[in-house]
């Protein structure tokens, strides 16, 4: 399987809408499976909650780094993989962070810094494609009054600040490769394994 990455300068909130299928190919004019990243604020509408929890509730930051994965090579889309897959790429950023001296918790699908909420994440299919959505706050403004969370920028090990403009993209780039380097692992791993029989 092959997973093109692209990172997106430009600024923009998600709402939600942009874990609609083929929303890659329709902005970015990219073919087949890929993982979409770019900097900006959240903000999802009621009309795209896509977990039954979170009706009723405030999603919202006002500075995230948004990754929009998509994948299309089970037909057809398999949830339970969409959610391993999630957990995959959720566990490997906090993986990255603990490589940084950061102590985090995990819950699901959410990581928490000194039980502050640092991200969130959402997996679902279409017809076509399985989709995943994560995020993780750089600042810790505009979110929920009722939800205690935290930026990276926030986090510091020894007094010192970790993660800045900087390095930030650098961060991006780790994540993704290491993700996308697992999924391709993997694929390879079942190329090469005698079945039992």
């Amino acid at each position: 399987m092959t997973i093109t990455h692209k990172h997106v300068d430009e600024i923009f909130e998600y709402d939600g809408s942009q874990i609609n299928p083929s929303w890659a190919f329709q902005e970015f004019g990219i073919y087949g499976s890929s993982v979409i990243t770019w900097i900006g604020p959240v903000n999802i509408t009621p009309d795209n909650l896509k977990d039954f929890a979170d009706v009723g509730l405030e999603i919202r930051s006002n500075y995230m780094v948004n990754f929009i994965c998509e994948f299309f090579d089970q037909q057809p889309p398999n949830m339970r993989i969409a959610y391993l897959r999630q957990r995959l790429l959720v566990m490997i950023f906090r993986e990255i962070l603990a490589e940084y001296g950061v102590a985090t918790k995990r819950e699901g699908d959410d990581i928490f810094v000194c039980n502050r909420k640092l991200s969130i994440s959402i997996a679902s299919i279409s017809l076509s494609s399985s989709k995943i959505h994560f995020a993780f706050n750089l600042e810790d403004k505009g979110t929920p009054d009722d939800v205690e969370t935290i930026g990276l920028y926030d986090i510091e090990v020894n007094n010192q600040q970790i993660f800045d403009e900087n390095n930030l993209l650098d961060l991006i780039n780790e994540v993704v490769g290491r993700f996308i380097d697992e999924l391709e692992t993997i694929e390879n791993d079942i190329s090469k394994t005698k079945v039992l029989g």
